[in-house]
């Protein structure tokens, strides 16, 4: 089973990556967003579970960044210009 997960985890990882390289998804884009939020967080549990650390180390940071943006856009407030 975990497996399957890690498949289904990678998988939203890379569809909201290839999607925004594409132009299809916006960074910025809930869609976008929240495959990377819920991607990489199934795979740190996955790694976590497995006593992966350095594999916990970057699917981790990877949700938590992808959460804080879901909070700060649900918040409304505008995000910074990029140079």
């Amino acid at each position: 089973m975990d497996q399957w997960l890690q498949i289904i985890g990678a998988l939203m990882v890379l569809a909201a990556f290839v999607a925004a390289q594409l132009r299809v998804l916006q960074p910025e884009s809930y869609p976008y967003l929240l495959l990377n939020l819920a991607g990489s967080a199934i795979l740190a549990v996955l790694a976590y579970e497995g006593q992966q650390w350095g594999f916990l180390l970057l699917e981790g940071v990877w949700a938590l960044v992808s959460l804080g943006s879901v909070l700060v856009r649900a918040s409304g407030k505008p995000s910074e210009p990029r140079p």
